[in-house]
């Protein structure tokens, strides 16, 4: 028996470094899910952010998900069990409403959280693994989040990581407009903190770089930004007064012999795994700030924020109970498939014409949209009048499954 099972590893239950172990590159991603084909697993989905790596899928076991996160991370099982969390089926459910509406994100109402779990349920779908009930929990996710950014101001303002970034500049760097900021990486967090320090720092000079130039050019492209070769990152950051790294790199881009500053310089670090090395720090002028830093940064926005959670878990509950009811009638899939398939096969060997046969097909599929219907109506009795039927036409639905 399957259930649907949640597992993972989130700000909340691990720093910036064990956070680390457990993310995924996209070789590793690719990897994990052509595991997960080979284990029998149908649907599978994969959050893989800066502040979690999640798995959720119906499995017989959460183990069987944790060990495909640890074999394809740089995470073990030990380490997981301390930091780890899992959740079944409903709590499961209720915990991805969540996460894809903002409320379990660092920053209240994150707004970048559902487009990633869109790109995550995008390739589970390229590789096969969206069969069963996960685009259905998807949409459902995306309605809740859609409502509550509508119905509530949760969203107010800006939320994301990008944002926050930009603000924390703009709070303690005087005259930012007239500064040298540098961009290192363009990512989507990048990307989204390029158009927020444009739209925000009145700056018409920042530098924009990537190891491959085709992809800054894009971004330039939308905005006024200065693009500049890889190859040139140490002299842009001589002269920078702001450094913002986003890259995805596994191991740190930014290092001591690349810092030869003599005025001082503020490097925000927005990457999962950090990208700039820990040492960093010990040079003179340096003041290096991480992610998680910036996430704890509250101010009169976010206040204001929290006092419209209790309206958004209110609209969290009303789709998610849609979307249990839903999922309750699914499980009698399977034997309204075998009754159907057991009435049409009876009325085939009494009929060799195949008009008939035709006629005794419709005549199935009527009957069985009948008790559908009669199922979706009556659920207090669903589950006796499903076992009638096994029992009267001594049915196998696990065959349908």
């Amino acid at each position: 028996m399957k259930y649907f099972q949640c597992i993972g590893v989130s700000y909340k239950t691990a720093d910036i470094s064990i956070r680390s172990e457990f993310s995924l590159n996209d070789s590793n991603l690719h990897a994990l899910f052509l595991d997960a084909k080979n284990l029998g697993i149908k649907d599978l989905l994969v959050i893989n952010t800066c502040n979690r790596t999640e798995l959720y899928g119906w499995v017989e076991n959460e183990s069987k998900l944790i060990n495909l996160l640890c074999s394809h991370s740089e995470g073990d099982f030990k380490t997981f069990q301390k930091i780890g969390y899992t959740f079944n089926e409903e709590e499961g459910f209720h915990h991805l409403f969540r996460v894809g509406t903002g409320l379990e994100s660092q920053i209240l109402g994150d707004f970048e959280i559902i487009g990633q779990i869109k790109q995550g349920f995008y390739r589970s779908k390229k590789m096969g693994l969206t069969q069963g009930s996960l685009e259905r929990i998807i949409n459902a996710v995306i309605q809740a989040s859609k409502r509550i950014k509508t119905e509530t101001e949760i969203s107010s303002g800006a939320t994301s990581v990008a944002f926050a970034s930009v603000q924390y500049i703009l709070q303690n760097v005087s005259d930012i407009s007239l500064k040298n900021i540098v961009l290192f990486g363009t990512g989507k967090i990048g990307a989204n903190t390029c158009e927020n320090l444009v739209k925000h720092t009145e700056n018409d000079h920042i530098v924009l770089i990537n190891r491959t130039q085709e992809k800054a050019e894009k971004i330039a492209g939308k905005f006024s930004v200065i693009v500049k070769p890889f190859g040139e990152l140490a002299s842009a950051i001589h002269e920078a007064d702001v450094l913002i790294v986003a890259t995805g790199a596994q191991n740190p881009t930014i290092t001591k012999n690349l810092i030869h500053n003599n005025k001082p310089i503020l490097i925000l670090d927005l990457s999962i795994p950090r990208n700039v090395a820990l040492d960093v720090n010990e040079l003179n002028n340096v003041n290096v700030i991480h992610l998680d830093e910036l996430s704890q940064i509250t101010d009169a926005a976010f206040e204001k924020r929290k006092k419209y959670i209790p309206q958004a878990e209110v609209i969290l509950e009303e789709v998610k109970a849609e979307f249990l009811e839903w999922l309750s009638h699914r499980k009698y899939v399977p034997t309204l498939k075998a009754f159907k398939e057991k009435i049409a096969l009876v009325n085939h060997k009494k009929n060799e014409i195949e008009e008939e046969n035709l006629f005794s097909e419709k005549m199935a599929q009527k009957i069985t949209s009948k008790i559908a219907a009669y199922l979706r109506d009556h659920p207090q009795k669903a589950e006796e009048t499903v076992a009638v039927l096994k029992d009267v036409f001594q049915l196998t639905p696990e065959n349908f499954s």
